[in-house]
């Protein structure tokens, strides 16, 4: 408990990104204030809804991708970052957002799939009971997300450009490297140890997405993901989670495509398949399987959207992602803001975040988000209703809604 308590403080004073960030104007009219105001989402009752559905499963998921790393090995990593405290180092925020981010931060995967494995009816009560199975599952699954989003931390640091300022970075990225390793192979040790040849194939498919992920699209120097031109498409609705038939010129260019590919790679097929071998683990049919792969898309898509509106309308000095959904809808209606995307080839940190948000809150790109957000909200309840009907069905519902 007590070295709990240790790594939990350094993290709470865990420092800022390593990159710049543009100062918010303070000469910002009062009607754009008004706007995002308006627009900022409701996330205040999140932790009580997720201590309302731990209730639910009987098991407690806070911290529960480091649950298994409280060893020898971890304490000593532990101790090493300390070294980071005071440092511009990404990694360290990254770790920050983890374990005490904002709502957005905090997509309970975990105990999503916790909840929907008990959410099927069995033939004896109203509700199936989680085996110890499907729990390593939600753990592992939680496990290979943060050390993905750890990994991502990892600052390019070009060697002609190295000196004493850059050690603290450079020392971040062992650091990064080491826990986002040290994560993924406790991770797929436990999945081995499953000893289930079909959910080690469905998860290693969505290993493989979030490898892909990192090549999809255009990136700046230090990996962050840039918009594809805006394209004039009158076929930008329909899509399938298949990601083996994705490629990124049929989609690059047309907003809810490329939002959707981008994202369904990024994380949520690992969601989607986390969901699907609960079921394989619960030993459900082959539709429900599929049901609860639709159900994980859909709702790690609804949340993303969620979590990019939150970002987007926040107040402060947060930069955003170029690949939002914002964005790239702002684009379509406003192919000019492109100029202002075009300064990142190198570097997104030389876009002007102020002058961009300003214009995107200009066109319909706010409202789009939410019904894209909407849209996915409402078929990943139509799909946990043909999957079960108790209180662990109605607790994801009030998750969906909350966020």
């Amino acid at each position: 408990m007590a070295f709990t308590y240790t790594v939990s403080r350094v993290f709470r004073r865990a420092s800022t990104f390593y990159f710049q960030k543009r100062l918010e104007s303070t000469v910002a009219s009062l009607t754009k204030d008004e706007i995002m105001v308006l627009l900022r989402p409701p996330f205040s009752n999140w932790s009580n809804i997720i201590r309302e559905a731990e209730k639910v499963v009987g098991y407690p998921t806070s911290f529960m991708n480091l649950r298994c790393l409280l060893s020898d090995e971890f304490a000593n990593l532990a101790l090493y970052l300390r070294k980071l405290i005071g440092s511009n180092q990404l990694v360290m925020q990254t770790a920050k957002n983890v374990l005490y981010g904002d709502c957005k931060n905090l997509q309970p995967w975990g105990l999503v799939i916790l909840l929907l494995s008990k959410s099927v009816k069995s033939s004896t009560s109203n509700s199936k009971a989680i085996n110890q199975q499907q729990r390593e599952l939600a753990e592992l699954t939680e496990m290979m997300r943060t050390g993905h989003l750890i990994h991502r931390g990892i600052v390019n640091v070009p060697f002609a450009k190295r000196s004493k300022s850059t050690e603290s970075a450079i020392f971040g990225n062992k650091i990064a490297i080491l826990l986002g390793d040290y994560l993924l192979v406790t991770a797929n040790a436990m999945l081995a140890g499953l000893r289930n040849a079909d959910v080690l194939y469905i998860v290693s498919s969505a290993l493989k997405d979030l490898s892909e992920s990192e090549f999809f699209g255009d990136r700046d120097e230090q990996n962050m993901p840039l918009p594809g031109k805006p394209k004039l498409a009158n076929d930008d609705v329909s899509f399938t989670f298949d990601t083996t038939s994705m490629t990124a010129n049929n989609v690059l260019g047309k907003p809810r495509k490329e939002w959707t590919a981008r994202t369904v790679y990024n994380g949520v097929s690992l969601l989607g398949r986390g969901c699907q071998s609960a079921m394989v683990l619960g030993k459900e049919s082959r539709e429900n399987q599929n049901y609860a792969y639709q159900f994980g898309c859909h709702v790690g898509l609804a949340w993303q959207a969620a979590a990019e509106l939150q970002t987007l309308t926040e107040e402060g000095e947060a930069q955003f992602c170029l690949a939002s959904a914002p964005v790239l809808f702002a684009l379509e209606g406003n192919p000019e803001l492109y100029k202002i995307i075009d300064q990142a080839k190198n570097n997104v940190n030389d876009v002007d975040y102020e002058d961009l948000k300003f214009n995107i809150l200009k066109t319909d790109a706010v409202d789009k988000t939410k019904m894209l957000y909407e849209d996915h909200a409402k078929k990943a309840m139509a799909l946990i209703d043909k999957i079960g009907d108790n209180e662990s069905v109605d607790m994801i519902k009030k998750l969906i809604n909350t966020f």
